[in-house]
């Protein structure tokens, strides 16, 4: 057990489950020579070789195609997009090819696909996205975004291990401001299992990512004033583990979403559509969401400030929520 950031956390599991299963490979820009733009892959070719850390030209649709095709052979592989808004060059591969084939084939595809996401730290409209809900949307897609060492680690290795594609979004402004103890040993932290960050009975925050910590300042305030809140982090977004919110607001009988990502067509907006299906006979206030406002994130950090959802605006959602 040692204290670790994020960053390493995710580092730690890719080398270990590489050290444990040899068909694990990695791919990406600058990942090899230079140890990744984040440095999470430093050292690994030295380590493991050219042919297992690869890097690649400057073609997200091209290697995510080959990454693709090395699963389909066998192998496991990793791919490292620089910035997880570069996705969206590889769209095509990942939504009509590697979510579809072990449904049409009946072939595994056990690809992860990482992608550094996140604003915060001033990175402009073209390195600043939470594209999260895009591949939500697509079945055969697994996704998955970890707000702590610990679960950036277990999660990890359960996506290599996973014979499903899976989107790995790991917020990069958390890579080393957040740290806590992990463990040194393998282990994994189950794909769809949502997790209760704090126990609380007067309302339920369920966020994922980095509004997981922001939401439990929040929730830290309220409890100085009486409230004491709930927090979800789900985690997983798909498998959804709906019945760890589901029971959390049955309890509380309120409900806050929170998430880093535009409002609309976010995925808060399926949390809370649940949440109004299902548990609406217990609600005493209408489901409350908190977002970032409709706008590219702009570069400026007074503008940038005001776009991203921060601990005053879900204090003051959570408030009006409690007050209803």
């Amino acid at each position: 057990m040692a204290v670790i950031t994020y960053l390493n956390a995710i580092s730690q599991a890719l080398r270990g489950e590489m050290r444990r299963d040899e068909n694990v490979i990695l791919l990406g820009e600058d990942i090899a020579v230079f140890g990744g733009a984040f440095k999470v892959t430093r050292g690994f070719l030295e380590e493991f070789g050219e042919d297992r850390v690869i890097d690649t030209p400057i073609s997200e649709s091209g290697f995510t195609g080959a990454a693709c095709g090395a699963a389909v052979e066998g192998l496991r592989p990793v791919v490292e997009f620089q910035f997880a808004d570069f996705i969206a060059c590889a769209f095509d591969q990942i939504v009509n090819y590697a979510a579809k084939n072990y449904y049409r084939w009946g072939i595994p595809m056990p690809v992860v696909f990482r992608g550094p996401s996140g604003g915060g730290f001033r990175g402009g409209p073209y390195h600043s996205q939470n594209p999260e809900a895009w591949f939500t949307h697509v079945p055969g897609l697994k996704v998955v975004q970890p707000s702590t060492p610990y679960d950036a680690k277990g999660l990890l290795a359960a996506a290599i291990r996973d014979n499903n594609p899976v989107i790995y979004f790991e917020h990069k402004h958390l890579y080393r401001r957040i740290k806590e103890d992990v463990p040194d040993e393998d282990y994994v932290v189950p794909l769809g299992v949502a997790d209760v960050k704090r126990a609380g009975s007067s309302l339920t925050i369920v966020t994922y990512g980095a509004m997981v910590h922001e939401s439990l300042a929040v929730a830290e305030r309220l409890s100085g004033e009486g409230a004491e809140c709930e927090v979800i982090d789900l985690r997983s977004l798909s498998p959804l583990d709906r019945d760890t919110f589901l029971t959390s607001v049955r309890k509380t009988s309120r409900a806050l979403v929170v998430h880093e990502a535009q409002l609309a067509g976010g995925f808060g907006g399926e949390v809370a559509a649940i949440i109004a299906q299902e548990a609406f006979d217990v609600l005493d206030a209408p489901v409350t969401r908190v977002a970032a406002l409709d706008v590219p994130s702009p570069f400026a950090a007074a503008l940038e400030d005001a776009m991203l959802p921060t601990q005053e605006k879900i204090y003051a959602a959570a408030k009006e929520v409690l007050e209803y």
